[in-house]
């Protein structure tokens, strides 16, 4: 029998690196609300996803984030069943830099649209975003925030995330 090793290598399908303000997820000690962060996406390419990379600005109170992809229809705003998700530990040395969700392989279509939400029980972070004030807004997907008190959340088109898609070439 042969063990044949695949050596994959990511490329990135979707960046958005712009980061002029910060969204905030976790527990606040002075609010009893958990803060939820996430950003929708329309797929500009087919492959196997491998991995999504948020930018994180501060780690206020270290602890674990987790990160689930969900299939999302843009139409109703509605997000489908986990198809996907990681947890990594993040250190008070964890900001200023990308944060990388590494997934089990996943399949993602040409056009489709997908999200990933950003939840935590323990840690607070700052995830960096960007406004585009007056300009256009982003067209490739949304931003999405909510909280333990309104699970639904917002949608907003004229903010994003700072976040990379990469799929295994």
């Amino acid at each position: 029998m042969e063990t044949t090793i695949v050596n994959r290598h990511s490329r990135p399908v979707l960046t958005q690196t712009e980061n002029n303000t910060t969204l905030w997820i976790g527990h606040l000690q002075t609010d009893p609300n958990d803060h939820f962060a996430g950003q929708t996406f329309k797929c500009p390419d087919a492959g196997m996803l491998d991995n999504i990379q948020v930018y994180a600005s501060s780690v206020h109170n270290p602890g674990q984030i987790e990160l689930t992809l969900h299939e999302f229809d843009p139409a109703t705003h509605n997000w489908g069943p986990a198809i996907g998700n990681s947890s990594l530990d993040v250190e008070k040395g964890s900001q200023s830099q990308w944060v990388r969700f590494t997934l089990d392989p996943i399949e993602l279509q040409k056009d489709r649209t997908y999200g990933f939400r950003l939840q935590t029980k323990n840690a607070l972070m700052s995830i960096g975003e960007a406004a585009t004030g007056n300009k256009q807004p982003f067209t490739f997907g949304h931003e999405w925030n909510g909280d333990s008190k309104d699970l639904i959340g917002h949608f907003f088109s004229y903010f994003s995330l700072a976040f990379k898609v990469e799929l295994a070439v």
